[in-house]
């Protein structure tokens, strides 16, 4: 994993490449091993895990699009600087306009998630939204000096969330401020169809979950916390940023979860 992204030491993270083994497809039901079909980006009705924006097949990242109730649109996270492009030709191809996105939501701060905020902002025009304290971190006022690589260049968070917040997007969010991989973590939660997006308070390697890498983590003992928090929650899909997602029985993948050494 190279330095520009949130993690810069290829040995001391997982590879979150490989997707969770017992994934389904809701078009064929379970395949061989449980794999997803790659060629696959409408995940679960209506959330589309957007084709094209990983960097390389070592380091998978999660961006997406999901749909409100109504005729907009939701994007989650942005992904590295230089995403926007296949964030776009997606939307171009599933006949997504670009202002029908009026929501974009952010898990955090480091560079592999709002690498493509301000492209994707000005492309959509759509509010943007983030922990209030995380908002002051991507504004880069005051700089971020933790692990992890801060954002690429400032940008103004429309609207800040605080732990507990209703957010009117996806048919309904709620935002759990999750610290411990940044200061302002933040998950979102749909409590009707029972889906954490988890940003990257868990990471999925193969058929494990597993908490936040350390090396690459404000703090740790947090995390944990924040992890035992989501896990008291009714989850049937893990929708992860790095690795999986896990679409059936995420809940329970959670509540088994592996805590890695510090390297």
């Amino acid at each position: 994993m190279t330095a520009f992204i949130g993690y810069n030491n290829q040995s001391a993270a997982p590879n979150p490449g490989r997707r969770a083994d017992f994934a389904p497809s809701l078009r064929t039901g379970l395949i061989p091993n449980g794999l997803r079909p790659l060629a696959m980006p409408e995940i679960l009705p209506g959330i589309h895990q957007v084709e094209g924006v990983d960097p390389s097949p070592e380091f998978s990242t999660h961006v997406y699009l999901v749909k409100d109730k109504g005729p907009s649109w939701t994007l989650i996270d942005t992904g590295l600087p230089g995403a926007h492009a296949a964030i776009e030709k997606y939307m171009r191809e599933h006949k997504i306009e670009p202002t029908a996105v009026k929501k974009i939501l952010i898990t955090h701060l480091h560079r592999d998630h709002t690498g493509s905020l301000k492209a994707m902002a000005a492309f959509t025009h759509a509010k943007t939204y983030s922990h209030w304290l995380e908002a002051a971190y991507i504004a880069c006022d005051p700089p971020y000096d933790g692990p992890g690589t801060p954002p690429a260049m400032p940008h103004a968070i429309d609207e800040t969330l605080k732990d507990g917040d209703s957010i009117d997007a996806a048919g309904g969010l709620i935002a759990y401020h999750t610290p411990g991989h940044t200061p302002g973590h933040t998950s979102y939660y749909q409590p009707e169809r029972k889906i954490l997006f988890s940003g990257d308070l868990f990471f999925v390697e193969g058929d494990q979950v597993l908490l936040t890498v350390p090396d690459y983590t404000h703090h740790t003992p947090s995390a944990l916390v924040s992890a035992r928090r989501m896990n008291q929650l009714s989850v049937d899909s893990l929708l992860s940023y790095h690795g999986g997602p896990i679409l059936k029985d995420g809940g329970k993948a959670m509540r088994a979860f592996r805590q890695l050494p510090k390297k």
